[in-house]
């Protein structure tokens, strides 16, 4: 198995997240990281909603490691399933 970055889906303010998907061969993984997370590992200032995709593509490898972190343990939350980050996932 061989994780592949997928698509940008976009920001949700109101959840405070910024959606996104991974690739598993043809199988698309649907993903989520909390804008909060993205902050702590930028540790500056809270980017402003706009900025919210540009932050996403500077982070995007060290977001795209940590998913791979959690597929391989297999830690899907929701319904469909799905990889979800969180400040505490970059920590240790």
């Amino acid at each position: 198995m061989t994780l592949t970055s997928g698509r940008f889906i976009g920001h949700e303010q109101d959840r405070g997240i910024v959606q996104f998907s991974m690739q598993d061969g043809a199988t698309e993984i649907a993903c989520a990281i909390s804008t909060s997370a993205m902050d702590d590992l930028e540790r500056g200032p809270r980017a402003r909603p706009a900025e919210r995709e540009a932050q996403f593509m500077r982070l995007r490898e060290r977001i795209e490691a940590c998913v791979g972190r959690k597929y391989q343990a297999t830690e899907f939350e929701g319904t469909p399933p799905g990889i979800v980050l969180r400040s505490i996932d970059f920590r240790g």
